[in-house]
């Protein structure tokens, strides 16, 4: 995502402004019957990128389509952009008979039937990785963070660790997967982590490290470049960003912003306080991993394990603490509204939990054809900015004690 940083936003900026940039994948599906696309129609991404130029790309399948923001330092503008990135993509998917679906997974989308995108990249993803490469058929959300110092981006990684199922809790909007309901809130990550370098980063404390990581596996052949390196976060190979890569796409825009703002208030955090989390050892990362597994399953409703609480720790206990740790970056940052909208996403549920209350309300598990139905239009309509049909949180039990 080479404009999120190298691209100016106007004027001049300071070197701790931490600018960020986000990208979204959507799926693509047919207007009436929400089916998943199997071909990308002629025309659909030359006039996207007549309209939104390098704002807007492929990915790795047909019935995939990414957009990218500029820089930006400020949320709303943020925000503002994000929401017309979504209205022009879904302008120009309506006149090629497709409408943009935001969410981890597709409900009833069948991989097998799902097409690669012409690429040489692409191309080099599916023949090294076979079956596990055709089988990515998701969606996510990535945020880039520039750092004052990018020199530092490896060790704030390493203490970023403990927080990054506190992401994938807030962003869950994958419960389904071909037709079946999967038990989890976000299957996205079980069928991602299939792939080779994904999952948790590595516990690795200086850049030295990373990059002698890096260097072996080119150097080698195993790939080509840092890119091919595809953990929950990373040091971008292009960019000066350390960037987020847990997140399910957020079906609402409102959430993706709440989501962009609480990263970078602490990145912005960690990079001012070198004590926080400077102990982390093989045993956090450990528990992270665990972490990160009860958030795929319960989403806002799990409860995490931390080294130095004598009981689990539920999600919105946690993100408490994790707000009054960032309340002055947030303040600072002039997001402390939208850091604070985290708290609404566990009161009222993720996407995944509407869906799920949506498949339900539906009778879904008498006539799961029905329900099914009734998730994919809601998903069709939701994922429009400013447009969140059905707020009913959907079921959010059974989180074990």
């Amino acid at each position: 995502m080479e404009r999120v940083i190298r691209e100016a936003s106007g004027g001049e900026r300071m070197a701790d402004d931490y600018r960020f940039g986000i990208e979204e994948e959507y799926f693509l599906v047919d207007a009436e019957t929400r089916a998943l696309i199997e071909k990308a129609p002629e025309g659909l991404h030359e006039a996207a990128t007549a309209a939104l130029g390098d704002s807007v790309d492929h990915e790795l399948l047909q019935a995939q389509i990414e957009v990218q923001t500029r820089p930006h330092t400020d949320i709303a503008e943020a925000r503002r952009e994000l929401a017309g990135l979504r209205r022009t993509v879904a302008k120009i998917a309506a006149a090629h008979g497709c409408a943009p679906v935001a969410a981890g997974t597709h409900p009833t989308a069948i991989w097998t039937d799902a097409r690669q995108t012409p690429s040489e990249r692409y191309d080099t993803i599916i023949r090294e990785l076979q079956i596990v490469g055709r089988r990515d058929l998701v969606c996510g959300m990535h945020v880039h963070v520039e750092l004052p110092n990018p020199d530092r981006r490896v060790e704030v990684m390493a203490r970023l660790l403990p927080y990054l199922p506190l992401f994938v809790a807030l962003a869950t909007s994958s419960p389904f997967w071909q037709g079946h309901r999967t038990g989890l809130r976000c299957y996205r990550l079980a069928l991602y982590d299939e792939m080779p370098r994904t999952g948790l980063p590595h516990l690795f404390r200086r850049t030295e490290e990373y990059e002698a990581y890096v260097a072996a596996l080119t150097r080698t052949g195993v790939i080509r470049d840092g890119s091919f390196v595809w953990w929950m976060m990373r040091p971008s190979a292009k960019l000066p960003t350390l960037e987020l890569r847990a997140p399910d796409v957020c079906t609402s825009l409102d959430h993706a912003i709440a989501l962009t703002a609480l990263y970078r208030a602490l990145v912005r955090r960690l990079v001012r306080d070198p004590s926080v989390n400077a102990d982390i050892s093989a045993v956090g990362r450990a528990l992270a991993l665990e972490n990160k597994w009860r958030a795929q399953r319960w989403g806002v409703s799990a409860a995490l394990v931390t080294e130095t609480d004598d009981a689990l720790v539920p999600v919105p206990a946690l993100l408490d603490r994790v707000l009054e740790l960032v309340a002055e970056d947030a303040d600072a940052l002039g997001c402390a509204a939208e850091v604070a909208a985290c708290r609404t996403i566990c009161a009222t549920g993720t996407s995944a939990d509407r869906q799920l209350g949506v498949f339900a309300e539906a009778d879904g598990d008498d006539d799961p054809e029905r329900g099914l139905a009734a998730v994919t239009a809601w998903l069709v309509a939701a994922s429009k900015p400013g447009e969140q049909p059905g707020e009913k949180s959907g079921e959010r039990s059974g989180e074990p004690g």
